[in-house]
Order: C-alpha cells, then structure tokens, then sequence
C-alpha cells in the first residue's frame, strides 16, 4: 500500500487531498485498510515524503532532492547517516545492514523507515547515485594464489581482488591504488585492477605518495606545464622595472618557519612624526601566470599546496615557488604592495595598493625575530621592534572589536633520514608568529574594504573570504558543554564573537585549553571563498579576503589578477561571476581535502613514533565521548586514541550524550569531556590508523 500511495502523489505532484478522498481513489473498502492507509499518511508525513495542510495532504517540494544525499560513514563503520542537504530533516540514521554497496562519501537514493533511532529516522539506501571515489589506496595481499587489495581505511570496507593479469607488475606487500572497479550489487567480492604502483611499504616516500593519492593529490607536474615553467627566467626586464614603483633600496626582510621552502610575504617600515609607513609585500605570482596556459589550469585544479610531514605537495612548480617567485634575500623580486600609514594606535590612516619590485635584506626564522625581541638587539632590531609594537595595536584593536583568538596547538616532528619520527615536540606560538599574523590580516582587509568603498558606485565581481555567524543550535550545545566544566557563557548574548573571546581568556594556559577551543571551533561555521559577502565572522572583519599567499593559494592568485584588472584597468583577462563562483567553490573543496590529508599524514607519524611504546604510561584528556568509548588526546604529542567501553574494567559505562560524560553503575564514578586521565598505551595498528589505550586507575 506504502508504494500505491507514494506512485499516487507522484502521478499527481500537485494534488491536495483529504484521507477519506484517498481511500476511494485507491479502491479501498474494508475498515482496516482506511486504518493502516491513515498510518501510512502519517509515516510519510514524518518522513518529509508528504506535507499535510489543514486535513489535506500534498507532495513535498523537491521530494527528489529529499532523499538524496551523502553518506556519512561512522568512525568505528557500524552505521552511518546520509545527510540531505538543504532539508528540513535530520540527517538519516543507516544501520549497517541497510548500506548496500555504499562507502563514506557516496551520493546516495534512501528510503525512509518507520522507525527512530534517538533524533534520527532510520532508513536503507536503495540507489548509489554518485560514487565519491572511485580508485583506492591499499596494501596488495597473496592468499594462496590469489591477490586481494586491502584498502585503507577511509571509506571502503571490503577487499578487492585481482586477477594476476591485473597487477601491472605490482608485487606481494605493495601499496597500491587499485581502480575500474566492479560495483555490482549481487557481486559478493569486488574486483578491481591495479592502476598505480606507490612503492614499497614503510617507505617514506611510499607514505607520503599514498597519502596524496588517497585525498587525489598529484604530486607531479605535466610535462607541459614543465614545458611552460622553464621558460620563465630569473631576469627582470627594465621596461618592467620602470613601470612599478622601486623599492629596492628600502630596508624589507622576510620572517618564516625554519624549515620554510617559498617565501611570498615581506615587511618593511619607515617611521614619521605621527604615524609608520608599513610595506606588506606579497610575491607577484600573477605577474607570471596567464589564464590561457596549462600552468593556469593545473593551478586552478590543485588549488591550494599541500603539506605533509615532511614534504610539501605544492600548487606551483619548484623553479617558481621555491625561486622566481620566492622573495628569497638579495634578489630582485617582483611584488604587489599594500604600503599603508597608521598612527601609533593602529588606526589606518591612508593606504595605496601597487605593483612593485624589492629586493629583500634579510630572510629570517620566527626564532630569530623572536630572540632578537627578547634581547631587545640584534639585525633591524629598530624595524622590528616598531613592527611588534604596532602589531600588538592592531591586536588590541581587533580583539577589542570582537575577534576570536582560536588556539589551535600544534605540533612538530623530528625525523631521522628514512622518515621516521625520533621526536615530537608541542610547537609554541611566539609574537613573532603574531607580528607576522597581524600584518596580514591588516592587507587581507585593506584590500577586500577597497572594493566596497562608498564611491564605487557599480560592485565588482571579487573572491571574498567569509565565515558566517555559527547556528544558534549548536552555540546553545557549545554553552551546554563548557557549563559542565564550570566555565561561564552565555549563548543569548548580543555579541557572541567577544562572548567567545572571554571564555577562551577563562581556559587560558588549562588542562582543558585544547578540548575547549577544540569544541569552540567545531561549533562554528566554516570559513569558506564566497563571491557574496557576508563578512568574517570569527575575525569581526565587516570585508576581508585572501591575498597574501599567492604562491600556495588560487584564490589569492585571482584576487592578485582582479586588483590589477581594476585598478590599472588594462588587463585583457576577464572572470565571468559564474567562473569566480566556481573558483571559490572548488578552492574551498580542496582546502578542505588539504586539511584532511595534512592531518592523516601527522597521525600517521604518531603511530610511527609510538609504535615501540607499548604499555608506556601517558597523561592525556578526554577529547571525546561516544556510546562506544571514549577518546584521549596525549598532553605531550596530541595523539588521539580510544579506551573502548567495553574494556574498562571493575565497572559498567553509561552514556550521558547531554552531558559529554560516562558513569559506572556500580561506583558512580564519572568522567567528562576535558577530564584529565593517566592512561596506559595497549595497541597501535598503523594499517587500521588506530590507537587503543587503557585506563589507569
């Protein structure tokens, strides 16, 4: 009866019915038809399949799209939840044995059950629409005489075999991508054939290579866009000199990580009565990249460089990011310049935007800088200290405006010669790190302000950085969480970004520092590339773009080709709106997958380093609860792993969703999100990504 309906509304999408009018439609006679026709309604109703106005029902608008969706894989692959967007509904919970043929991240067709779990309806998926990936990284395995691939576990749960004419001169324990998959439903064993070699396991370029193929990063060049970089020469002609403004014989240096490759920013600053002439000087990629060449298009595609531990996938070819376009000292550098004057307080007073051409004094580290600072001597210690303290201005400026000063610890390794970790350490975020922050949020927002100033009278196509205001939902969970911890925020004030900002201040220099802000992020929206303005949101920026790191970043090459376009008025390249909407939707896409890998690559090197530390006793907190367990990140490396529930010894765990906690029935003892434990390290399983620990008493 359930598809008679569902085929009916479909016939007559536009029909507005009443139940009894139903019955007849449908020839049903007898008193316990009409009562399970009445059933069926409601089920459909709940589902979002039909809409009821008044005592008539109708077919919900863009049904189609209802149920359609993402599948959304959980961490331990029991279940999942297909997540429909632009919906009303919740996201739909998939019991494991309603999956089919679907992996994490597949668009996928579902059809509601009549059944809730918790929040969620349940439902099966009965269509794979789209599938996320389809080529794989894996370890190849030799049972027997037959060969499987065994996939890493991201988003595929089955192995793949392959026939021996498959292998394309792959060999037992390689790792592999495997493609040309067989997806057929009846299918019990997939099938697929090996497409790429990635080396020997436990290599580390084998790691790095699998890495990159698991998130479709390329990390080669096309011969062609090879071709198209070697005619490119370090020389810099004089009729191109003549036309920007030199700045050759100004005081400009560079302050980067140690280990930096590419350097696209500089700083200079010259100091009047009144005010400071600040130069904030980015590397002029646009200068060198056309829209009609390969090495546009490969840009484009990439759209962000990639950084491993270790390594670097980058967006650009070696000879230009790491050389011509690198503002490496003593050469001449083509630039393009936010030379802004501020008064002691930070306040902009006047700015111009130009094309120019520097030549750098001094390429320093942030340790450097920093030591410089505290020892109040050393190289343009005079510069860079009217640089600090009018960073610290800009600061207060910004803090006291409302900008939220996420802390977000991170952490670096020390690898021997093959690649492996000896060492980690918590890296410390200095006011080096800050001065150089500063400056660049400064250009970002000169530049996209510039665009939006009250005499332009006609808006202009532009990249915008946006971060949109979090839902009012889970900055009410937010406040929920941090009250069990016993800090105070209030998620009805008027001005939730400084709310913001004054909890951080509270778990400054905590146990629960990392947990809190951690939480913090996660209840906001995320930062996107947008050509609607809506602001910036965690900044408390009303304009704000990217444009500082062109050599790494798409988006702010194209910012770099529009200020030139609208500024100098001469540049044959044109961006339609569409083109720029679809640069900004693909730039944010890989953005995310960038984070995605560069994480995956820091988890890996955890396990490696703690692989030889079993039963090893550590301090951590609690960074997750779940129904299943809870995780704890390692104060001293970060790691994250998980103590099963089921493995607690002594005592039974309940879950208390609302509360971020787990309590023994017999003891009553609890333990909470941000809750500082001792715990013993049990397993490390670098095939599955995994760490188990155990609780110490």
């Amino acid at each position: 009866m359930k598809k008679e309906i569902k085929a009916f509304f479909k016939s007559n999408p536009r029909l507005k019915i009443k139940s009894n009018e139903i019955c007849k439609k449908l020839h049903l006679k007898k008193d316990y038809e009409f009562s399970e026709l009445k059933e069926i309604l409601f089920s459909l109703t709940q589902e979002g399949y039909l809409q009821k106005i008044g005592k008539r029902y109708q077919l919900s608008e863009n049904i189609d799209n209802e149920l359609i969706g993402i599948f959304q894989l959980s961490r331990e692959a029991t279940y999942g939840f297909v997540i429909i967007k632009d919906s009303k509904m919740n996201d739909v919970f998939i019991p494991e044995k309603h999956f089919g043929s679907a992996m994490n991240g597949d668009k996928v067709r579902i059809e509601l059950i009549s059944k809730k779990r918790g929040k969620n309806i349940e439902g099966r998926i009965t269509e794979i629409i789209e599938r996320k990936h389809t080529e794989f990284t894996g370890k190849l395995r030799k049972k027997n005489s037959h060969y499987f691939v065994y996939p890493d576990p991201k988003d595929i749960l089955k192995d793949i075999y392959i026939d021996s004419a498959d292998l394309n001169g792959a060999e037992d324990g390689d790792k592999v991508k495997v493609g040309f998959i067989n997806w057929e439903e009846k299918s019990v064993t997939l099938r697929g054939k090996i497409v790429t070699v990635l080396g020997k396991e436990g290599l580390y370029s084998t790691e790095m290579a699998t890495i990159a193929n698991e998130f479709k990063f390329d990390i080669e060049f096309p011969e062609e866009v090879l071709g198209e970089t070697e005619l490119f020469s370090e020389e810099i002609s004089p009729q191109e000199i003549d036309s920007r403004l030199d700045l050759r014989n100004e005081i400009v240096f560079t302050i980067d990580p140690a280990d930096a490759k590419d350097f696209d920013d500089a700083l200079s600053i010259t100091a009047s009565k009144d005010s400071f002439r600040v130069g904030i000087h980015i590397a002029d990629v646009s200068h060198f990249i056309n829209k009609d060449t390969t090495l546009f298009a490969e840009a484009a595609k990439r759209a962000t460089s990639v950084y491993l531990v270790g390594t670097v996938i980058p967006m650009l070819p070696e000879k230009l990011s790491n050389n011509i376009c690198s503002l490496v000292p003593g050469k001449d550098r083509l630039t393009y310049s936010v030379i802004t004057e501020l008064d002691r307080s930070g306040k902009v007073l006047n700015y111009s935007i130009r094309k120019t051409v520097i030549n750098s004094k001094r390429r320093f580290t942030y340790d450097e800088v920093q030591k410089i600072l505290d020892d109040k001597d050393g190289e343009y210690y005079h510069e860079i200290n009217m640089l600090n303290n009018l960073a610290r201005s800009l600061r207060k400026s910004r803090m006291k405006k409302g900008s939220i000063n996420f802390i977000t610890p991170e952490i670096k390794f020390e690898l021997d010669d093959k690649g492996k970790p000896s060492g980690i350490v918590l890296k410390e975020v200095k006011e080096s790190h800050q001065l150089i922050e500063d400056y660049m949020l400064l250009a970002n927002q000169i530049v996209a302000a510039h665009f939006n100033k009250k005499g332009n009278k006609n808006k202009l196509p532009f990249v915008y950085r946006i971060h949109d205001e979090p839902e009012i939902e889970k900055i009410q969970e937010f406040e929920r969480f941090v009250r069990t911890l016993g800090y105070m925020f209030n998620s009805g004030a008027k001005n939730k970004s400084k709310e913001m900002q004054k909890l951080l201040e509270q778990a400054k220099d905590s146990v629960e520092e990392s947990v809190v802000n951690e939480i913090a992020i996660r209840s906001m929206a995320k930062a996107v590339y947008s050509v609607d303005n809506i602001g910036h949101y965690g900044l408390g920026f009303k304009y704000y773009t990217h444009f500082t790191s062109p050599i790494r970043r798409f988006p702010d090459l194209i910012v770099h080709k529009l200020l030139y376009k609208y500024l100098e008025n001469d540049l044959p390249e044109s961006y339609s709106l569409k083109e720029l909407n679809e640069i900004c939707n693909h730039s944010s896409a890989q953005e995310r997958n960038a984070i995605s890998a560069e994480r995956m690559s820091i988890k890996l090197k955890q396990l490696q380093y703690l692989e030889n530390k079993i039963n090893t006793e550590f301090n951590g907190v609690i960074s997750g609860v779940t129904h299943f367990g809870i995780f704890i990140e390692l104060t001293e490396n970060l790691a994250e792993g998980l103590i099963r529930l089921r493995d607690i010894e002594n005592d039974f765990y309940i879950f208390d969703e609302r509360h971020y906690s787990i309590t023994g029935r017999n003891s009553g003892k609890t333990l909470r999100l941000g809750d500082r434990v001792k715990v013993k390290l049990k397993r490390v399983d670098l095939e599955k990504r995994e760490l188990d620990f155990a609780l110490i008493e």
